[in-house]
């Protein structure tokens, strides 16, 4: 696969935007056409099958192709934060991480770079023998996500908004539960049911992610109907997330100005407890500023 020709006219995601990268130009997500990193480094709070003990070898990608206004990584999603790496740069990236003990390699954010990631991955073939994870905010293209068969092993893809309204209101992307519910479906094949080590951890599988908003309960629990009417209770785990804190721009709109109430969270628990998903209830002492990891606007290691 040629990184090259994929930029050149970058349909990578649902933006559609058509720019050639490697000229220089750039479209939604803001990213060029070298990789852009902002942080990567052992990560213990992702769920305990993805962190385990060692941590997760976790990069966190520059630019984003949603930018919520709520996003707590706005300073890579939104201002771009982060240094440049060349591919081969990357590659000695997730062998630092597989080297530091990192149960996976985590890629956080990684859609705009997907070309480059498999260029990545192709040169560490056979030596890096953790699973890749694809960490992302489930707004994918399906043949984007092709390109990555037989490279990535757990898809953790959050699923935000079942309403166009709202998703066009937080993240500009109206047609967001029509791209993320298909993207979703294409994740599960093309990993198949969970499956996990002898110490509980992921080796292949999907984690719906689901962050409960503000004043979003109901949306939630649509997303809640529309994941048991479309998997079987044993095909994806869901983790429901309860760490929103207003940040950035969510004080543009007032009901984001708060964090999510327990009832809020604990209604949407309970119904996502009668579907029979296997998965994971987030601590409320998550919804903390503090848990937002440094990033880096220059290469550290």
């Amino acid at each position: 696969m040629e990184s090259e020709k994929l930029l050149r006219e970058c349909r990578l995601c649902p933006r559609d935007c058509g720019v050639d990268r490697t000229s220089g130009q750039k479209g939604f997500c803001g990213c060029g056409s070298r990789v852009k990193i902002a942080r990567a480094e052992l990560h213990r709070w992702e769920e305990p099958c993805i962190s385990g003990k060692n941590g997760s070898g976790t990069v966190f990608f520059s630019g984003c192709s949603l930018k919520c206004c709520f996003c707590q990584n706005y300073e890579i999603s939104d201002k771009g934060k982060g240094f440049e790496l060349s591919c081969e740069e990357l590659a000695e990236t997730f062998l630092r991480l597989r080297d530091m003990c990192a149960h996976n390699i985590d890629l956080v954010t990684p859609t705009p770079y997907v070309p480059q990631i498999v260029s990545a991955l192709d040169k560490v073939r056979g030596r890096l023998d953790i699973p890749i994870v694809y960490n992302c905010g489930g707004y994918e293209e399906m043949s984007t996500l092709e390109l990555l068969r037989d490279r990535v092993d757990v898809f953790l893809p959050d699923l935000k908004y079942y309403s166009a309204e709202l998703s066009a209101k937080y993240s500009g992307a109206a047609d967001y539960f029509v791209k993320a519910s298909a993207a979703i479906k294409k994740m599960a094949e093309l990993t198949g049911k969970p499956v996990f080590d002898e110490n509980g951890l992921m080796k292949k599988g999907v984690i719906v992610r689901h962050l409960v908003l503000p004043n979003g309960r109901h949306d939630s629990a649509e997303l809640i109907r529309w994941l048991s009417e479309n998997f079987e209770k044993d095909s994806i785990m869901v983790s429901l997330m309860s760490q929103f804190t207003p940040v950035y721009h969510a004080f543009d709109h007032k009901e984001l100005s708060r964090r999510t109430s327990t009832f809020e969270y604990e209604y949407v628990a309970g119904l996502l407890q009668k579907t029979g998903f296997d998965g994971y209830f987030q601590q409320r002492s998550s919804a903390d500023e503090g848990y937002i990891p440094e990033f880096f606007d220059r290469k550290y290691y």
